[in-house]
């Protein structure tokens, strides 16, 4: 009879982008008894020092890795940067982690995409690792609503203005939110319509401060900048 107490607990590694879905898939890893977190993967923007995508600066992605008590692995990637690129870097990261933080897999927190969730099997396929998407196929309305009543706190600093009103760009992740959003936005944007910065929440042993700036916009999206409170 296996001894189940004696269960080697899974070592994983999070990709983390900033944003509201990841600070959930690292709350639904820290739930799993058989799971233990090793530490936080992410991408910037080497030219701007901004997190790829989210557009948020670097330092407090590192806040929020000192938040969660989590070593936070850096990918710097060029700008412009091409796909060869992108998938070079990664894999060195990917190798990285391997000598650094001996995980057993890779996590996501990817929710419905399955050409995303291909691409990473595919490109994953050769590293050795399993590969996890702890909040893969939960219906995004319901997702929305579990994040904002467990306390999950953060702000719009991304959109696609050809989807979202412009004007909500530095809002809340809120009910309010999801009410003043057009019917066919996805709750969590995860079309792309928007995207966050996840600033505290059961995840964090403690809150990141930060303060909306001032929002520009660039190559067809609206990014709101966010600055840290001292």
């Amino acid at each position: 009879m296996t001894d189940l107490s004696s269960k080697k607990k899974a070592r994983v590694l999070l990709s983390w982008s900033s944003g509201k879905d990841s600070a959930w898939a690292l709350y639904q890893l820290q739930q799993n008894p058989d799971v233990e977190v090793v530490g936080l993967l992410t991408t910037f923007n080497s030219e701007f020092g901004r997190s790829a995508i989210h557009g948020v600066r670097l330092e407090l992605v590192r806040a929020q890795a000192e938040a969660a008590e989590l070593p936070l692995l850096e990918v710097a990637l060029p700008w412009p940067c091409s796909n060869e690129q992108y998938e070079q870097l990664m894999s060195s990261a990917i190798d990285r982690a391997k000598r650094e933080m001996a995980p057993d897999a890779v996590a996501f927190g990817d929710l419905f995409l399955e050409d995303i969730r291909q691409y990473r099997e595919e490109r994953m396929a050769d590293t050795g690792l399993d590969l996890m998407f702890p909040i893969w196929g939960i219906p995004t309305t319901e997702l929305a609503d579990s994040m904002i009543e467990s306390g999950l706190l953060a702000y719009l600093t991304c959109l696609d203005p050809t989807k979202v009103p412009e004007a909500l760009a530095g809002h809340a992740f809120d009910r309010a939110l999801l009410i003043k959003l057009p019917e066919a936005v996805d709750r969590c944007g995860e079309n792309g319509e928007f995207h966050t910065f996840a600033w505290n929440g059961p995840m964090f042993h403690k809150p990141v401060e930060v303060t909306v700036g001032e929002t520009v916009k660039r190559e067809g999206f609206v990014y709101t900048d966010l600055m840290g409170v001292l």
